[in-house]
């Protein structure tokens, strides 16, 4: 892998290396005094309620693995798994899987933008999946397994699509990047088995042998950005 020339942009600092940890995997498997309990109660709804959030939809091949990366990062509140950017109303998982509805398995990350930014959350996508393989990651073939952003509003959309040309222009991966940057237009949650799937199979075959080491790579590469308690 060959890098040419530099990127200013400080979240693309250090990504020559990063990237190529991340690609590793992808490519191989595929409160101390006492207060009154109804202020705190108050406090706490208080600040429930004054809390801003952000949306962000990803596809970057499998749901599992997506939502078992992002579920760890500092500042994600809710990670779901679900399916984006097709034409059929709220689709089975045997629909999607086959190919023939538009959609793309994703993950609807909700998050405080205050703690983590759509810029940070960018850098985790690039760097967890593939970019480079169209319809494709590792073992897993199809359309629903496409490399997208479905951006939120007209500042997602020119992140996403400055940081791709950014990529490409310096030639961080050693193909192009064919992700797809589309408007969100629907989610509709995965069935719900499929939620939590990696922290309630961790055994599973897929799990252990294809997301573990992925997350173990990111883990490591991501350690400053990881929740306290994980």
């Amino acid at each position: 892998m060959s890098y040419k020339g530099t990127i200013s942009c400080g979240l693309l600092s250090g990504l020559r290396y990063t990237v190529s940890m991340g690609l590793l995997v992808v490519i191989s498997w595929s409160c101390a005094q006492k207060e009154n309990p109804n202020r705190a109660m108050n406090d706490q709804f208080a600040s429930s309620a004054s809390l801003k959030t952000d949306t962000a939809t990803f596809g970057t091949g499998c749901f599992w693995c997506t939502e078992a990366i992002f579920q760890q990062l500092d500042g994600v509140l809710k990670v779901t798994s679900g399916y984006s950017g097709g034409h059929v109303v709220n689709p089975t998982y045997e629909q999607v899987s086959a190919g023939k509805t538009g959609h793309a398995e994703t993950c609807q990350i909700v998050y405080d933008p205050t703690k983590i930014t759509f810029d940070e959350l960018l850098k985790v996508f690039w760097q967890t999946h593939d970019p480079t393989t169209l319809d494709r990651q590792g073992n897993d073939e199809g359309p629903q397994y496409r490399s997208v952003i479905f951006y939120h509003s007209g500042a997602q959309k020119e992140r996403a699509e400055y940081y791709k040309n950014e990529l490409n222009e310096q030639h961080v991966f050693p193909k192009p990047i064919v992700t797809a940057i589309e408007p969100y237009k629907n989610f509709y949650s995965a069935e719900d088995y499929h939620q939590g799937y990696y922290a309630n199979n961790p055994n599973q075959p897929y799990c252990y042998f294809v997301i573990r080491p992925k997350l173990e790579k990111f883990e490591k590469v991501f350690r400053d950005k990881l929740k306290k308690d994980m």
